[in-house]
């Protein structure tokens, strides 16, 4: 068996396995999104009839969530480093499926909360072990197209998924909804384990190295000493609270300030966010895989270009009035929103040491979720509810706007990052042994 991994590995990064491996992985990470980003859909129906506050609401969206998404997330990936990476994704990935469908049940916000606490603990499953099994099935120079490929699983829920759940949830009730989002999951788990292999740990080096298994104290020590990534933790706190925040209240402030119905709602966001998502992450990809054969500096230099970008769109998107106007911006803001997440990866996968790949990626999931992606909502929530007495249904306006200031900063984070970029690569190289 390890000839054959062997072979496969020296015809280069798209083999079978890797393909396959790559679909799978994304496939499971579209389910991910979808299963977390029905509750923005879901809000103003919950809120009408369980009668809570936005306050009330940010909260459960936001922390309830990712509190244990985000404090799971370093002890599964440290079992990532050292077992079966696809058993724990397919466990994981079974899992938070159940919770989805059981979100369906709920009978109060208490119920709620504690459907996202364990669904948040599932998907804490997926995308450290996932983001270390790509690391092993591809080379450090293909490693931003094949992770921008894997980050093209939000436009693909957003394609396939999104209408489809918007169109039950307004003909059969939100509830419904849930229950429809999770049976797919479970059904893949399955599929999963019968059809993709683990990867051969060290096999992206040309190397089927057995490397040491690094204690968590020592591997949290060489992360906090790479100041590239430091800076990459930044980015993805960052846009983390952007993107995050935004999948969950943009849904309702459609609905508020523009009187959009909730099939309507996701009818508009499903494409738009799917298309020109799909499109942004893809191209973003495939531009830096070309630029960096020629100035490895593009890593960094054109996602932080996409984040200076999204400013001036989404403030177009939360301040117009007229429809042609904030459709265009919303596109605008989705082809170039997740352009960052792609070379985001690829660079913590180069910075860090083959055994360290899922801790590295899990404790940036750490600060990113609860740094940004949980207060995010939270804040635009009790700004919401600061705001309302003065501005009405209008108040979610300009609580949005703090995901504009936070993709500002993230693009600073990334040209903060591309200074130090090379030297921490040599620095993991180097003490790989």
């Amino acid at each position: 068996m390890s000839d054959v991994r062997n072979a496969e590995v020296q015809r280069g990064d798209w083999n079978y396995s890797a393909t396959i491996g790559l679909g799978f992985l994304t496939l499971i990470s579209s389910i991910n999104y979808l299963d977390r980003s029905l509750l923005g859909l879901a809000l103003p129906a919950i809120k009408a009839e369980m009668h809570v506050s936005d306050t009330a609401l940010g909260l459960v969206s936001g922390i309830a969530f990712l509190l244990f998404y985000s404090l799971l997330g370093i002890p599964l990936a440290w079992a990532a480093d050292r077992w079966s990476r696809r058993n724990i994704i397919a466990i994981g990935l079974a899992f938070w499926s159940l919770m989805t469908m059981a979100t369906g049940w709920v009978a109060n916000v208490w119920q709620l909360a504690l459907t996202r606490f364990l669904m948040g603990a599932g998907e804490a499953c997926g995308i450290a072990p996932s983001n270390s099994m790509l690391g092993d099935l591809f080379r450090d120079k293909r490693r931003p197209l094949a992770m921008s490929i894997f980050g093209a699983a939000v436009s693909i829920s957003s394609i396939l998924f999104f209408p489809l759940m918007g169109w039950i949830g307004q003909h059969y009730g939100w509830r419904r909804m849930f229950m429809a989002a999770g049976l797919p999951g479970i059904v893949l788990a399955l599929a999963f384990v019968l059809v993709v292999r683990e990867p051969v740990r060290g096999q992206s080096e040309r190397s089927t190295i057995s490397a040491a298994r690094e204690p968590v104290i020592a591997t949290i020590r060489f992360l906090f000493g790479s100041r590239t990534y430091l800076a990459l933790v930044a980015t993805a706190t960052f846009m983390g609270l952007n993107v995050f925040a935004a999948g969950i209240w943009i849904p309702t402030f459609l609905q508020r300030v523009h009187g959009m119905t909730i099939a309507e709602t996701a009818a508009l966001i499903g494409p738009l966010r799917g298309v020109f998502g799909l499109s942004g992450v893809l191209l973003g990809g495939f531009a830096i895989d070309r630029l960096i054969r020629r100035q490895s500096h593009w890593r960094t230099t054109l996602p932080a270009i996409a984040c200076f970008l999204v400013v001036p769109v989404e403030l177009a998107f939360l301040l117009s009035n007229s429809r042609s106007v904030w459709v265009a911006a919303f596109a605008s803001s989705s082809f170039l929103v997740l352009v960052h997440q792609g070379p985001l990866f690829a660079m913590v996968m180069s910075v860090v040491r083959v055994r360290m790949r899922a801790v590295a990626v899990s404790v940036l999931v750490l600060f990113s979720a609860l740094l940004g992606q949980a207060s995010g909502p939270a804040i635009i929530g009790a700004l919401n509810d600061g705001l309302a007495s003065s501005f009405g249904d209008n108040a979610i306006r300009f609580s949005l706007l703090v995901i504009v200031a936070s993709a500002f900063a993230a693009g600073v984070c990334l040209l903060i990052a591309g200074r130090y970029l090379e030297a921490d690569i040599a620095r993991a190289q180097g003490s790989a042994g």
